[in-house]
């Protein structure tokens, strides 16, 4: 059903909407708040701290809007509440000025700082409702919770609902209806129609999940693969040409490597390896142990940086080999593309590293037996089956650096074999972190300049790109000029985010390569698995904003070679929770206390394309719902249940037609 067929909704309305990911009533239905806003109104002299509150005021003078940027102001006004004047500031709305007339009662939603007596608000209503629980929604520009609301109440009276939950468990749990749950979870009356509309549609998304999940993995215990005749001696013969000693978990995982080539199951693998553990050396091992069974392997990564970089290790150590290695990526040129296409065809590449380019129609192996995954949680499902199919039955090896709890790995990837790689190789040296707080931070710019002045290179994380109002939290432009400023413009700075194109974070992530560049500011997104050994301090600001499980997946950007390395994290909040990562360099461990703390920040550190993204469930918060869904989802299968559920049945008919 469409969105214009919705009361309300404009072609301005429905543009704004799209940019939300809503594009039909289904979507918008479940565009469910993130929170909720218990209208009780204090006294403005009671407010706390850095605590959010309302309060009712008088416009007392005419605003003032300053349009800072593009598509950013800050709007200023005077109110009384109470008997005391103080200044308003809020973001983004200088819409609202119109309504803002002399004398206007409103109500205030923000922070009050009595020591410089401003109130710093993030809405502000023009209607007087105590005792009511307002959901509230994520927002562009130009669209109000209250325009979402009024689109949301507007869809709920089609009643588009399918149950997905199976009779029996909704009877078992004594759920709420689905139609009450939707309408309740918009629309509550009470903190107890928010738990169990919650409870309702988490469980019902989860098991939707888990189901899937189980039966894929029922489907893969099933799959014939490629049964090689190989001897076990082949760990011995392939590190005797390793420039380093492997570990003892290396050796365990290639060892379970070797026994899944040489079963008749087809391999369908994940390699959980914390950041800087060896996971490539034991997908080179597979390549090897392939290409001695006579067939060719690919291995798949998600950037050109990426897949260059695993092209010259895996090529240096395979060349004593002679296995004949190749990388195919979208900057590879037409001449040289075609001469790759034609040797692959012909068996002449027995390995061929890529980008997603990979799975192009033109790209025909001879005889493929081995597909590798890295950092398999950036693709979606459709590209990873689109490259196995390019053979008849390849085994399939995942590699991720995410490390998260045995328990949760086995639950959320319970349709692969789980191999986990803990130990770290010989001679990387434990990464020294410390949190400072704010005024310390002269001591963090002499301990940067001790670095450049050794010729190392430094990363500087921020959580914003721009300053969106959110005056406590450092931008990327703001620490540029900040460090510009430190640094004389002595030092050469370079800025990544999210916002540029592909070949701008290219260009720039090679000049920091390279060492034109000596220090990176960024956001998030320095690639997972870089590799860039003279990089030896990474430094994040406002470092409270992100997840434990996200810290150490940015401190793992440092510490790449034998070179002291260090991480600082800047921040006046939240401090005990980041000492865990002062006292442990271990993934595994510091995601089981992300788990425990239910600290911010996302469970696997980055927002993932491919892998299950949830409309309501979260696998850090949810745990005990996953794991009982898994339970339910599994006797579902194994007694065959799914036969008389419409839904399921056709799921099962889907997942085994593109198996």
């Amino acid at each position: 059903m469409e969105l214009k067929s919705i009361k309300g909704i404009s072609n301005a309305f429905e543009t704004k909407l799209n940019s939300l990911g809503i594009f039909s009533v289904e979507n918008l239905i479940e565009y469910y708040p993130y929170r909720y806003n218990i209208i009780n109104l204090i006294n403005i002299k009671d407010a706390v701290p850095d605590e959010v509150c309302t309060v009712k005021a008088f416009v007392v003078d005419e605003p003032k809007v300053q349009y800072i940027k593009r598509n950013f102001n800050r709007m200023i006004f005077k109110v009384m509440s109470d008997n005391l004047i103080f200044n308003v500031t809020i973001f983004n709305r200088a819409f609202y000025k119109k309504n803002l007339t002399l004398n206007k009662m409103v109500v205030l939603v923000g922070k009050y700082n009595k020591l410089k007596n401003t109130f710093t608000a993030s809405d502000i209503k023009f209607n007087l409702v105590e005792n009511k629980i307002e959901p509230v929604y994520h927002l562009v520009e130009g669209l109000t919770n209250n325009n979402l609301s009024k689109f949301i109440n507007e869809a709920l009276k089609n009643n588009l609902y399918y149950d997905y939950i199976p009779y029996i468990y909704t009877e078992k749990y004594h759920f709420i209806n689905k139609l009450e749950a939707v309408n309740l979870i918009h629309n509550p009356r009470s903190i107890s129609d928010i738990k169990a509309s919650y409870l309702r549609l988490k469980y019902e998304e989860l098991f939707d999940f888990m189901f899937k999940i189980n039966y894929l993995k029922k489907l893969n215990n099933k799959a014939k693969g490629i049964k090689r005749d190989l001897n076990n001696n082949y760990i011995d013969l392939f590190s005797n040409n390793l420039p380093f000693k492997l570990t003892s978990d290396q050796i365990k995982v290639m060892t379970e490597i070797y026994q899944d080539l040489t079963n008749e199951a087809r391999m369908n693998r994940l390699v959980l390896g914390d950041v800087g553990s060896g996971k490539t050396i034991v997908a080179t091992y597979a390549i090897y142990l392939n290409f001695l069974s006579g067939y060719q392997s690919t291995l798949m990564a998600p950037t050109e940086i990426l897949a260059t970089q695993h092209y010259e290790s895996i090529k240096k150590i395979l060349n004593a080999f002679n296995i004949k290695t190749e990388i195919l990526t979208g900057a590879t040129k037409k001449k040289e593309r075609d001469n790759i296409l034609n040797n692959l065809k012909d068996g002449k590449i027995d390995l061929l590293i890529g980008t997603h380019a990979l799975i192009s129609d033109n790209v025909e192996f001879n005889k493929l037996g081995l597909v590798i995954t890295d950092e398999q949680h950036r693709f979606g499902v459709s590209q990873r089956n689109n490259l196995s199919a390019k053979g008849i039955t390849p085994d399939v090896l995942y590699l991720s650096a995410t490390p998260i709890p045995r328990t949760y790995a086995l639950t959320i990837y319970g349709d692969l074999d789980l191999s986990m790689i803990k130990t770290k190789p010989v001679g990387r040296k434990e990464i020294i972190t410390k949190v400072y707080k704010d005024n310390d931070i002269k001591d963090v710019l002499y301990k940067i300049l001790d670095e450049l002045k050794l010729g190392h290179q430094i990363y500087v994380v921020s959580p914003l790109i721009e300053n969106n109002g959110e005056l406590d939290l450092k931008s990327v432009f703001d620490l540029e000029e900040k460090f510009n400023i430190a640094f004389n413009h002595q030092v050469k700075i370079g800025i990544l985010h999210g916002k540029l194109k592909p070949t701008e974070k290219e260009k720039i992530m090679d000049d920091f390569k390279k060492g034109d560049l000596k220090i990176l500011i960024s956001t998030t997104v320095i690639e997972v698995g870089v590799d860039v050994p003279n990089t030896t301090m990474i430094v994040i600001f406002n470092a409270e904003r992100f997840g434990l499980a996200t810290l150490h997946q940015l401190r793992g950007r440092v510490g790449r070679g034998n070179i002291q390395s260090y991480c600082y994290l800047i921040s006046n909040k939240d401090v005990e929770r980041l000492k865990v990562l002062e006292e442990s360099n271990d993934g595994f461990y510091i995601s089981e206390k992300d788990f425990e703390m239910r600290g911010s920040g996302d469970l696997f550190g980055l927002k993932q394309s491919g892998e299950a993204t949830f409309k309501i469930a979260n696998l850090k918060t949810d745990g005990e719902i996953l794991l009982q869904a898994k339970v339910d989802s599994l006797e579902y299968i194994e007694k065959e249940l799914y036969l008389d559920n419409e839904y399921y049945e056709s799921m099962v008919n889907e997942i085994t037609f593109i198996q």
